[in-house]
């Protein structure tokens, strides 16, 4: 397939996208199926949930089209598809009935544990310039990693445009990572339909959210860019610590958000609103510039970083330290973990 051919495949997702984001925001308003604002939400206004499954249906159909037009490794598919239908089918549940959270567990580290089978194992890194294989405990350490990126971004998908800004800069930054890296190869296409399909759903979920991409959507698009970042490491050790960096923000924000609880001894499983992203926007009176802030901070900061990392110029661990760090900062300035009670006590 050629590059133009390849550039109209994305527009044509986008366009799929945005208008099955439509239809599905008909189907949620007619089945109820909506947000209603409470105490821990960002949102004042009843809003209709489980848009995401737009962007899962048009990424996994053109993925699978792509793949097999063009000869993708049959391992890759099954890996990508097999786990995504997974997660997205319990999210599309949830979104639907509560489905209790021990019973979601499991199902994510099947899905985990299905992603590293098909790939072959997460592959040997490399610290320090020395390259390790640890085996079993390297892929225990792989399963968690993908569990953590799943659940972290159903937490950060908490005000407009946060969570699909997300992944279509860090889509962006991977594709410019494998141009660099692969300049003949085809591997950049699966951010890129990525990137097209969440792009599709976009417009209706910012600057004001008419539709939430819900569990099925948020889950389904951490355990792709966790899929994706292993794929990288398969390609090239350094790309591993590449994508950790482009998705710093995420990591950031909901590991500082989770430690702070569990020291503070809260109830951390339970819903709340004290996310460094969400005090932020409490603080600035509105979504949109934290949304676009994510945007700015992984195109201007983090992937530059990435750049000299996949190039070589900086060791990865170095590279995410120094992305990291800064990030770590604005998390305890805006207050990562910290309730609003707590919150307002500190100030007094």
């Amino acid at each position: 397939m050629s590059f133009a051919a390849e550039i109209i495949t994305t527009l044509c997702v986008f366009v799929l996208t945005y208008t099955l984001t439509g239809g599905i925001r008909n189907y949620a308003l007619t089945r109820e199926l909506v947000d209603v604002p409470n105490k821990r939400s960002s949102h004042n206004i009843v809003t209709p949930r489980g848009g995401g499954l737009s962007f899962v249906i048009t990424f996994n159909v053109s993925l699978l089209a792509y793949g097999y037009l063009n000869n993708f490794d049959s391992s890759f598919l099954i890996g990508v598809l097999g786990s995504g239908v997974l997660i997205s089918l319990v999210g599309f549940i949830d979104d639907h009935r509560h489905i209790a959270a021990h019973w979601r567990l499991i199902v994510h580290f099947l899905a985990a544990i299905w992603v590293l089978f098909c790939f072959g194992g997460f592959p040997l890194v490399k610290i320090g310039g020395i390259q390790y294989e640890f085996h079993i405990v390297i892929q225990i350490i792989a399963a968690f990693y993908l569990v953590w990126l799943l659940n972290l971004y159903n937490f950060m998908d908490g005000i407009d445009g946060i969570a699909s800004l997300e992944a279509i800069t860090v889509c962006l930054g991977g594709i410019v990572l494998y141009w660099l890296a692969e300049p003949t190869g085809n591997t950049w296409i699966v951010p890129a339909l990525l990137l097209a399909a969440v792009a599709g759903f976009l417009p209706w979920n910012f600057p004001q959210a008419k539709i939430f991409m819900g569990d099925a959507g948020s889950g389904f698009l951490g355990l792709m860019l966790g899929a994706l970042s292993i794929q990288a490491a398969w390609i090239a050790a350094e790309l591993f610590w590449s994508w950790l960096i482009l998705l710093g923000v995420f990591l950031v924000d909901s590991t500082v958000t989770l430690v702070r609880r569990i020291l503070r001894k809260e109830k951390f499983y339970e819903a709340h609103c004290s996310h460094a992203y969400q005090h932020a926007a409490r603080q600035f009176g509105s979504h949109i510039p934290v949304s676009i802030s994510v945007g700015f901070i992984n195109l201007l900061w983090l992937l530059p970083i990435a750049v000299l990392v996949a190039l070589n110029y900086l060791d990865g661990i170095a590279g995410l330290l120094i992305a990291c760090i800064p990030l770590i900062i604005l998390a305890f300035y805006f207050k990562a973990g910290v309730s609003d009670e707590v919150s307002d006590g500190l100030s007094e």
